[in-house]
């Protein structure tokens, strides 16, 4: 396959090519990434040392976390160096990577808030048989099916992307690779790859946001059936589940499910769920979550006593 590429680099464009706009760019990226570290790091530091967190939704949360992290590690690093640099040059292989730990972790991400989405609706729905059902080796099974799911998912993009023969063009006008902006520079008939890339990506995508709100749907009617207290509890709770799932879904399923067009708003979208919904999330999950912030009041604590 790669006896097709002629192609052995490629240059990003980035954000913008304006000197004074790429400090600006440096200084928001470098900041928001450090959040992102320090927030979703945090979390999971507070999940693994505290044990008032160990039920399924933290699991899941420690999980989504990590994802988050990783997620925007793919991509975040390299674009902070690269608005420092005047040509933003990357290598084939280097580009491939890049697509696929962009889609493992990303998917990872999908099918964690499903799972997510899932606890809750036992916790709400089937408050009795929640510890049966979501028991610790259903909940190490299901995460593991996800790591799985989302290996396939990626192993899925390298070949769509190997599929492409590169002959002379190389410059992809966004800030990461993706297989979407690969499909101008192919040199061949790219239809049956964007039908593939939809029905892959953007299904996932489109299908996992559906049932999420349907379920969220139903777990919000059923609400109506628990006590004031408890329904402010799980009110709570769902509404930031659903806050991180339209701010994570939204811009994928622009992206993803439309014909092979770029256009100039692609990559102010992409910044939100690359970078904003990863450094959204620890806060949703911290400010609206009182047992989380409860354990980390805790922990902090601990750590200040025994410093003293």
């Amino acid at each position: 396959m790669y006896l097709k590429n002629n192609v052995t680099e490629f240059i990003l464009l980035g954000l913008t090519q304006d000197p004074f706009k790429k400090k600006i760019v440096f200084i928001i990226f470098l900041l928001f990434y450090l959040g992102i570290l320090l927030g979703n790091l945090l979390i999971i530091a507070t999940i693994k040392m505290s044990r008032s967190l160990e039920s399924p939704l933290y699991y899941f949360l420690f999980y989504l976390s990590f994802s988050d992290t990783c997620f925007s590690t793919c991509i975040a690093p390299r674009m902070i160096v690269d608005t420092l640099v005047k040509n933003n040059t990357i290598s084939f292989n280097q580009c491939i990577i890049q697509i696929v730990t962009l889609h493992f972790f990303g998917c990872l991400e999908i099918f964690i808030l499903i799972l997510m989405a899932v606890d809750r609706y036992v916790a709400i729905c089937k408050p009795l048989h929640y510890t049966t059902i979501m028991s610790h080796r259903v909940c190490g099974i299901l995460v593991a099916v996800a790591w799985v799911g989302s290996c396939v998912h990626s192993s899925t993009q390298i070949l769509l992307t190997l599929s492409l023969p590169f002959c002379g063009p190389n410059v992809i006008d966004h800030y990461f690779c993706d297989l979407q902006p690969l499909l101008k520079l192919a040199c061949a008939d790219t239809y049956v790859i964007n039908l593939l890339l939809v029905s892959n990506s953007g299904a996932i995508c489109t299908v996992s946001f559906v049932l999420l709100m349907f379920s969220y749907v139903i777990i919000l009617h059923s609400l109506r059936n628990h006590s004031a207290e408890g329904r402010k509890k799980a009110l709570s709770t769902c509404i930031s589940h659903i806050i991180v799932v339209i701010l994570f879904f939204g811009p994928c399923i622009f992206i993803y499910t439309r014909p092979a067009t770029t256009y100039s708003m692609d990559k102010m979208i992409a910044v939100f769920y690359t970078i904003g919904t990863p450094l959204l999330n620890p806060m949703i999950y911290t400010l609206r979550n009182a047992e989380v912030k409860n354990a980390m009041k805790k922990l902090w604590s601990k750590n200040l006593i025994s410093d003293d």
